[in-house]
């Protein structure tokens, strides 16, 4: 059954763009199967580091972010605390597996906009994109 179409609720985000930053191929998987329904383009970027290149040095615009925090290179805290030193106002959702409250609060204080556990439900994640990207105009570069 899908959960969008059994809540009669609609997504349509074509004019989106959602970086998603995960190293695990099945993860990002996931994620780009969830968020196929709303037509968002999705860039895939399998570390921090590949993030913060692509949104600050390539200056791809992005509308919202779902940032991994355990992934080689640079981990997700720290590539959310450089992206948001450039765009404060760019949303930034954290999604992992660390249940942990500390590192709840971790995620809140890099500047981290939302903060999601691992497994993901298609439902919940949709409803808390939504939150973000249809409240926020496309930042100003």
């Amino acid at each position: 059954m899908d959960l969008i179409k059994s809540e009669n609720i609609s997504y349509n985000w074509a004019d989106k763009v959602i970086l998603i930053a995960e190293d695990e191929v099945m993860n990002y998987l996931y994620l780009e199967e969830a968020l196929k329904e709303t037509k968002a383009k999705i860039i895939w970027c399998k570390n921090g580091k590949e993030a913060v290149d692509k949104i600050i040095s390539e200056q791809i615009k992005v509308d919202l972010v779902l940032m991994d925090i355990k992934m080689p290179e640079m981990n997700g805290y720290e590539a959310t605390k450089k992206i948001k030193s450039f765009y404060p106002k760019l949303p930034i959702i954290i999604q992992t597996a660390f249940a942990m409250p500390e590192e709840r609060k971790k995620g809140f204080e890099v500047g981290g906009d939302e903060y999601i556990e691992k497994p993901i439900r298609q439902n919940k994640l949709l409803s808390i994109i939504n939150q973000f990207i249809n409240i926020r105009k496309k930042h100003v570069r």
